[in-house]
């Protein structure tokens, strides 16, 4: 049995309210859903979620009408200086939000058992297992779709030695021509990974690399 399989089987043995048992269930095929998160700082141990918004995908289409957002009031951590700077929310913009134990419910029918996509999803999903902790006893079992990894795939994947890693998500969306939106807001984050992945995707389908210029080497992505 594959690691990720015994993971969900140990999740769902934890599940401590079974009328979450829905997120163990494969969600509708064909779909999966852009994740992205804005928080105090990036420590998942200490910092909160600020903003969550999360968008579906179905077959090739972005599904804008099917959307979850949500400003969050956080309980414990305060933005930093250098937090506010990137995503623009001060304390007075967030303390109008809901508390993510309220949020979390909502957030999880939304998403269901769909795979999760993002940039870096493997941290959004590391913020939201802490609510998932204190509210399930179980962290999300979904599977997760890394679009660093799909990048690095389509244009490193055969690098030689020698060979620069750039995977920041400016140089991915200019390599897929993908217009920017304004970044370090949560649904514009989810709607251009979403973008990114569908592009992704095509391309290894099609069996099409992104090209690259040959220079010093970096280390590898660290994305799921």
């Amino acid at each position: 049995m594959r690691r990720g399989a015994l993971w969900r089987l140990f999740y769902r043995a934890s599940l401590a309210d079974h009328a979450y048992k829905f997120l163990f269930r494969p969600g509708p095929e064909g779909e999966a859903v852009s994740l992205d998160c804005e928080t105090t700082g990036l420590d998942p141990g200490v910092d909160d979620v600020i903003s969550v918004a999360a968008v579906r995908i179905r077959g090739n289409r972005i599904l804008l009408s099917e959307r979850f957002e949500a400003t969050v009031r956080p309980e414990d951590a305060r933005s930093s200086s250098e937090a506010i700077k990137v995503h623009r929310l001060r304390e007075r913009d967030v303390e109008g939000g809901e508390p993510m134990r309220r949020v979390l419910p909502e957030l999880l029918r939304f998403i269901g058992g769909r795979p999760l996509v993002g940039y870096y999803i493997d941290f959004d999903v590391r913020m939201l297992d802490k609510y998932a902790l204190s509210l399930l006893q179980t962290k999300l079992p979904n599977p997760q779709i890394e679009v660093s990894s799909l990048y690095y795939d389509r244009k490193y994947g055969n690098a030689p030695p020698g060979t620069t890693f750039d995977l920041r998500f400016a140089s991915v969306l200019r390599d897929l021509g993908i217009p920017p939106l304004e970044q370090h807001d949560a649904l514009n984050d989810a709607v251009m990974a979403a973008m990114a992945y569908l592009a992704l995707r095509d391309m290894k389908a099609r069996g099409v690399r992104i090209r690259r210029e040959r220079s010093g080497q970096g280390p590898p992505p660290t994305g799921g």
